[in-house]
């Protein structure tokens, strides 16, 4: 066949335009004997993994052609849950709560669409494809002789677990525990399994760590096959190594990397040459140490990425390879990828080669050592004298390179990141914001630099590989987002079907250096949709580029690994593969997998930090902090203090000195007698009023409603007018139930997560 019968079903189906049954297949792909067992195989493959669906009479379609959308689920606390689609383009689908089946948060699903509304399309779980939870985290409450429960960790998991005597594992109430489930739930009861670990309890030091770890499935060691193929790896470049690579020993080359950095990804050289510049970006070689498909690749795969706690790194690779071999330590020859950027005066990139590289690196400097020697701390450049010229005018280059892409319409969302003030327990002493270096954006214009040249060499030679696309904002949110900033007096002049990364520019330039710079920042990001790998290259909406990949981190992203083999076999001069190729077939569930791999270790990494961030505020009950209102909703105030980093919410049950009506349009709570409105980026003084440790979950209470209703409890009744009169509605005693707008009891409301 000179199609793969893969490829040539596909096709089929999409000609076809409607479901077709697998006899109907046989026939008209002409099959028999082994061809025929092949495709029964390939048909149940392709229904594990979502491409096609199963429809009554044991026809077989393309979900995208029968209003069905396949994707992951993402439950919310209140009971309901959204789609989101793994094709780009698709928008996330809505299941109410009674539509969700015996699906579980996180599972992989297809789901029917049953009717778009104003705010977007609604649908029905129809069936599971991949079930993401066979272990929950949670407490465990005995149960007596009928054994225990676990309450689940996560809020967004709608189940309990019940665990029947025999399996509790000796665990004792209040514990954590990780569990494994053995019976999915049904319509009608609840799931049921058994207590695999014994976690300790939710207040002890370390046992924050331990559930992140157990309730992401992050792996906690590399198996023994993995850890053999490390050891065989050779410690230091050989001869035989070196055969067919570009020499860069003598050419002055650096690090530049965060104080604590082990393992170096990549490193920079750059020299002045006749009309503007030769900047040097060579990146760590870890195909050259990691074959295809070898027990160190698989593991990669799987783990996606490095994992990066605040006292604690779960790597892709064995150390043996990070912060080993692959690492370009100082002093030490290693291997690389390089791309060589021709840039003229003005910054503009002119040219690009790639090749193979051997490098010696200079020296290992920080961003913090970079920035002393630009900025003339007279001790820092005597101890790098030798370098001094070259890092002046990498400072120098980089500004050039910002100030083009600024020009062409490039985000740079400058918001300031919390950094944990730790102790060797683990345990969280202070947040302070993270520096933001002039060093730092040098090296990042570098790297983005380096891997649009890749991006663009292999999508000119139309060359199968991963793309890091970023699509343009849903029309929803960026309408939502400018009714937001409206609020604020800021404007997006823009078509909303047809926004421009400029458009969002003008308001950052408008922001920059005002007290909402951070708020309207975060607004905006949170208007983005995220950045995924994909097969496609469909751009880059935030960098304002038609092609981008990641090149610059295959010690620890897989996706990098996966763009150095192509652009290695680009460069053999041989012929792009074929569709039909199980390498380049096998690229879309490559991107999907990297995918969420990125998505998990993002989710695990803050969960730590917030979980850490309210054990820190564990000890503050009554103390008052400053702080900004960062949203507004019918329930109550999210405000983020200015110091801490450390974000809670002002529930409007805590508002006594009013009845306070939501404004949706305009964002605003406002007192219905008093005209007190709370909107978004006000400073506020907010009370610590509750802390609690198993939701993750901080409560303020605003300072000035508390002094006003106090004041209010002081001041004596007012005389009624009459029979039952009284001239004022009395405000509510702190103690009491909010209410409505129309004076009745408002409904109990269930605490949301953050």
């Amino acid at each position: 066949m000179s199609e793969s019968l893969r490829g040539r079903t596909l096709a089929l189906l999409r000609k076809q335009g409607r479901p077709v049954s697998v006899r109907e297949l046989v026939s008209r792909l002409s099959l028999s004997g082994d061809a025929r067992r092949e495709l029964k195989r390939l048909l149940r493959s392709l229904l594990e993994d979502g491409e096609i669906v199963k429809i009554r009479g044991s026809r077989v379609g393309l979900p995208s052609r029968m209003n069905l959308v396949v994707g992951r689920l993402t439950c919310n606390p209140a009971g309901y849950g959204f789609v989101s689609p793994e094709r780009p383009g698709q928008h996330d689908v809505y299941v109410a709560a009674g539509n969700l089946g015996e699906a579980l948060h996180g599972d992989r699903v297809v789901a029917r669409l049953e009717r778009e509304t104003a705010k977007g399309w609604e649908g029905r779980v129809i069936r599971i494809l991949e079930r993401a939870l066979q272990r929950i985290v949670g407490r465990f409450e005995e149960e007596g002789r009928f054994g225990g429960r676990v309450v689940p960790f996560d809020r967004r998991v709608l189940h309990e677990l019940f665990v029947p005597e025999g399996d509790t594992a000796g665990a004792e109430s209040g514990e954590m525990v990780a569990a494994e489930m053995t019976r999915p739930p049904t319509a009608t009861r609840n799931p049921i399994g058994r207590v695999l670990d014994r976690l300790g309890r939710i207040d002890e030091p370390g046992v924050d760590l331990k559930v992140i770890v157990a309730k992401y499935g992050l792996p906690d060691s590399f198996p023994e096959e993995v850890e053999r193929a490390a050891e065989a790896v050779p410690r230091a470049v050989r001869p035989q190594d070196l055969d067919g690579r570009r020499d860069f020993r003598g050419v002055p080359t650096v690090t530049i990397d965060p104080e604590t950095a082990r393992d170096h990804d990549d490193a920079v050289g750059l020299e002045r040459v006749q009309g503007g510049w030769r900047l040097a970006v060579h990146i760590a070689d870890v195909d050259h140490y990691v074959p295809e498909g070898s027990p160190l690749d698989q593991e990669a795969y799987l783990r996606g990425t490095s994992i990066y706690f605040p006292d604690r790194v779960v790597p892709m690779l064995p150390e043996a390879l990070s912060s080993g071999i692959c690492s370009l330590v100082e002093g030490e020859d290693r291997l690389t990828q390089t791309a060589l950027i021709e840039l003229d005066a003005t910054g503009r990139v002119t040219g690009a080669e790639l090749c193979d590289g051997v490098i010696r690196s200079d020296a290992r400097l920080s961003y913090q050592e970079a920035q002393a020697i630009v900025d003339g701390d007279a001790e820092t450049r005597q101890r790098y004298a030798a370098l001094v010229p070259l890092i002046e005018a990498m400072d120098e280059l980089a500004r050039l390179m910002r100030k083009r892409r600024y020009a062409r319409g490039s985000l740079d969302f400058d918001l300031p990141q919390p950094k944990l003030v730790l102790t060797e327990t683990g345990e969280m002493t202070g947040v302070v914001a993270a520096e933001r270096l002039d060093s730092m954006r040098v090296i990042e214009e570098f790297m983005l630099a380096a891997n649009e040249a890749v991006a663009e060499r292999l999508a000119a030679a139309e060359w199968p590989s991963l793309y890091r696309i970023h699509e343009t904002p849903d029309a929803g949110r960026v309408e939502e987002f400018c009714d937001l900033v409206a609020s604020l007096g800021y404007r997006i002049p823009t078509h909303l079907e047809s926004v421009r990364p400029q458009d969002f520019q003008r308001v950052l330039r408008q922001i920059e250096g005002k007290p909402e710079e951070k708020l309207v920042s975060f607004l905006l990001l949170r208007t983005m949709r995220l950045a995924v790998y994909s097969e496609e290259n469909l751009g880059h909406f935030g960098l304002a580029t038609d092609r981008y990949t990641h090149f610059t981190s295959p010690i620890r992203r897989y996706p990098d690994l996966v763009v150095h083999r192509a652009l290695r076999a680009q460069r053999s001069g041989r012929r792009p593969p074929p569709p039909e190729d199980p390498k380049v077939e096998a690229l879309p569930e490559v991107a999907r997998h990297t995918s969420e791999m990125e998505r998990r270790a993002a989710e695990a990494e803050r969960e730590l930090i917030e979980w850490k961030k309210v054990r820190f505020m564990a000890d503050k009950l009554g103390e008052a902090f400053k702080g900004y209102v960062t949203g507004v909703r019918s329930f109550g105030l999210f405000v983020e203090l200015e110091e801490i980093f450390v974000q809670g919410m002002v529930h409007v049950s805590s508002m006594t000195d009013d009845y306070y009506a939501f404004d949706e349009r305009r964002h605003t709570l406002t007192g219905e007698n008093t005209s007190q409105a709370y909107r978004l980026g006000d400073k506020v003084e907010v009370q610590v009023v509750r802390v609690d440790l198993e939701r993750r979950q901080i409560d303020f209470a605003l300072v000035d409603v508390l002094q006003r209703a106090a004041g209010a409890d002081r001041r004596p009744p007012t005389r009624p007018r009459g029979r039952g009169a009284s001239p004022h509605r009395p405000s509510a005693p702190s103690s009491a139930r909010p209410r409505t707008k129309r004076g009745g009891p408002a409904p109990r409301r269930r605490r949301t997560r953050r």
